[in-house]
């Protein structure tokens, strides 16, 4: 599943993957989790230096995580090891509730007393379920990046988490968003070949025609200038 995930990446254009897995604290300790995700990680690139050495063009790959909130997350003297492979980076992923003000100031923390860069994952999936908007807007407004998972622009991604909307209302939503903020990145967020497939290529064409060239391009600086 791994060799077919990366070679749709690598059809799709795709020269560099960042994986993330799920990292949830109450699970298992910093540490374990990283000997497990290297441990994978030898793996797959051991995969990717074979495919090629036979001519394939299989894309790099740097390892990250993908950080369930928690409670305090802020304080986390151990949060700069779960960033992007070589990166001030962190990939954070919010609770799918309604947010309150102790989370804003957790993400603030993470700005401010850790000194990380975030970004956000899969935004869209979060909106719906914010019935005061309040916190929402202050948390956006935060010199943060916005991921959105390149399925919603298709119209898919909701995976029953996006307060009813689905479809084209989902895709929608997330051109809205990419007409209203420069701050965002897109990622496939693929996790198989099944029903979470590499779609990269799929989210561009539609971003390209709802909005024009001159954005995909800009999506594509603000990305570079980014992640390097």
């Amino acid at each position: 599943m791994t060799e077919a995930m990366l070679r749709a990446e690598a059809e799709q254009g795709v020269t560099h993957v960042f994986a993330t897995p799920h990292f949830y604290a109450h699970r298992r300790s910093v540490q374990r989790f990283l000997e497990r995700r290297e441990g994978a990680l030898a793996i797959t690139r051991e995969l990717i230096a074979r495919r090629r050495a036979e001519g394939e063009s299989f894309p790099e790959i740097t390892a990250g995580a993908e950080v369930y909130y928690f409670s305090g997350i802020g304080r986390a003297e151990q949060l700069p090891g779960l960033c992007m492979e070589g990166r001030d980076i962190l990939l954070l992923e919010m609770p799918f509730c309604q947010w309150d003000s102790s989370m804003y100031r957790d993400v603030r923390d993470i700005l401010d007393r850790r000194q990380l860069r975030i970004v956000l994952a899969h935004v869209e999936r979060y909106h719906g379920l914010q019935k005061d908007r309040s916190v929402w807007d202050r948390i956006m407004d935060l010199p943060l990046t916005i991921q959105i998972n390149a399925e919603s622009f298709i119209g898919g991604g909701s995976h029953g988490l996006f307060g009813g909307m689905r479809d084209r209302r989902i895709a929608k939503w997330c051109l809205q968003m990419m007409a209203d903020y420069e701050n965002i990145i897109i990622g496939t967020d693929c996790h198989n070949m099944k029903d979470r497939a590499p779609d990269l290529a799929g989210a561009r064409e539609e971003i390209e025609k709802r909005l024009g060239s001159g954005r995909l391009a800009g999506l594509d600086r603000y990305t570079e200038e980014l992640l390097g």
